[in-house]
């Protein structure tokens, strides 16, 4: 689930006949069933207008920059472009915005004020995760993409100074990921990390390309380049006299696994991948299912999810043709123009080029396109795939068949396939495997599935 983040539109409000400057600070508390997120918004006098920053404290995320200001008819309005997300407020009597909060069709009430926010907070338990000092040694590290010219900062666990260990490859899931795969307050791939560690396993995981520590540029990479980083990685461990070049394998989540078989395709030293939550379908039908699902778990009509469907298909069929990307906006802007109109909706500029700007970039284009099918069927190595019976973002019984069916087609004979009743998409125990439960359940990654993919690796490293 990604991070919600918000744009600030400034300009002087008029309010009983006067301009009240909005310079300066204003708070909101957004709500989300059972989550509170703190908004802060920092606004300054430019010499063409005014600049903004936002801060979501709760999130610990600060100076996210504001790309885009309007004011008209006394209404203040907040969008982010590339995530679907307005805001429409009035101010009121006492100098405060009275406001809507929306993203792809979800309306909360959000309201901004002077006065600070304070919201009686504990940090979220978090049992898993370990506390130093480690009984295993640990050392930051990076190196080279140089195809690219990416340098990747990471941390590179051993259970021993001393020794010739196997390794794992930890790679992240989609969107800007540090090393330990940090979000909603859980740090996942610190937990794998230290598990296998402390049993024989050692494990390199990294920042993402272009966050944290790691060099290059998040915004333009697609999973093949994300490939090549990864990749990268297991050369790095090929050079550590404490590895055994003959047991690097690979542990992808999400995204992660989708480029996990990419490069045991076309790399023999890959010992054997694991494919945490990952795809065996083509990105564009993965996508409708997920919106679905959680769409449903949301509490959207049958109609609403029927529509979405229908209008989310259809531009996802415009880009599968697409071979121009401005054409392809052109293409798009005219669909979604169209599609509002059948139905007698209204969709505003910014909301039609917010959804151009999401499908069209390079990731999501390649998302949508990539089938991963003829990838398995190119892998050869030994292959553990396990989901989370309740994931929405991956569903379970769908992927694990084709991902079964594509390694078999390939001769692979090597696939240990497992479906956790009661997991989530972060193979945590949950209730519903809504994305919204994430930050609310304590456990970061269940005890069976740490168990079940340590054992199968010591099988394959024996």
């Amino acid at each position: 689930m990604k991070q919600l983040f918000f744009i600030l539109i400034t300009g002087l409000i008029s309010l009983n006949g006067r301009s009240q400057d909005i310079t300066g600070e204003w708070n909101g508390l957004l709500k989300v069933q059972d989550i509170q997120l703190r908004i802060v918004f920092h606004i300054q006098k430019t010499e063409s207008g005014y600049s903004a920053t936002m801060d979501s404290p709760d999130q610990n995320v600060k100076g996210i920059p504001v790309t885009s200001v309007n004011y008209e008819n006394g209404v203040l309005k907040l969008s982010i472009d590339n995530a679907g997300i307005e805001y429409e407020g009035k101010p009121d009597a006492d100098g405060n915005i009275n406001g809507t909060f929306q993203q792809n069709r979800v309306s909360l009430p959000l309201n901004l004020s002077r006065q600070s926010i304070e919201i009686e907070k504990k940090a979220p338990a978090r049992p898993q995760e370990p506390v130093k000092p480690y009984p295993y040694h640990e050392e930051e590290v990076s190196f080279e993409n140089r195809d690219d010219n990416v340098t990747l900062a990471g941390t590179l666990t051993l259970p021993d100074k001393d020794g010739v260990f196997p390794a794992v490859v930890l790679i992240s899931g989609s969107g800007p990921q540090n090393r330990d795969e940090e979000l909603m307050g859980h740090k996942p791939f610190l937990v794998i990390a230290d598990y296998l560690t402390r049993n024989g396993i050692a494990v390199l995981r990294f920042d993402d390309r272009g966050i944290a520590a790691s060099s290059g540029n998040f915004k333009t990479a697609t999973s093949y380049d994300f490939s090549k980083d990864a990749e990268a990685g297991v050369k790095y461990l090929q050079t550590r006299k404490e590895i055994n070049r003959k047991k690097i394998g690979l542990a992808g989540h999400s995204e992660g696994g989708i480029i996990a078989p990419m490069i045991a395709a076309r790399n023999r030293d890959i010992a054997f991948i694991v494919l945490l939550a990952g795809t065996g379908i083509r990105g564009d039908k993965l996508l409708l299912m997920q919106q679905d699902l959680i769409g449903k778990v949301y509490g959207i009509s049958d109609e609403d999810r029927n529509h979405n469907r229908t209008v989310h298909g259809g531009a996802f069929d415009i880009v599968l043709k697409s071979t121009d990307t401005e054409q392809l906006k052109t293409d798009l802007a005219d669909y979604l123009k169209q599609a509002a109109k059948d139905i007698q909706d209204t969709l505003k500029p910014e909301e039609i080029n917010a959804s151009i700007q999401r499908v069209t970039s390079p990731w999501m284009q390649y998302f949508l396109k990539y089938d991963p099918a003829p990838t398995l069927e190119k892998v050869k190595c030994p292959v553990l795939a396990i989901n989370g019976e309740k994931d929405l973002q991956v569903p379970a019984e769908i992927n694990l068949e084709a991902i079964k069916t594509a390694l078999s087609k390939g001769g692979n004979k090597q696939l240990t396939v497992k479906k956790f009743p009661g997991l989530n998409h972060l193979f945590q125990e949950c209730t519903t495997g809504s994305p919204t439960e994430y930050a609310t359940i304590e456990q970061t990654f269940a005890p069976a599935a740490l168990d079940e993919i340590l054992t199968w690796v010591k099988t394959q490293t024996k």
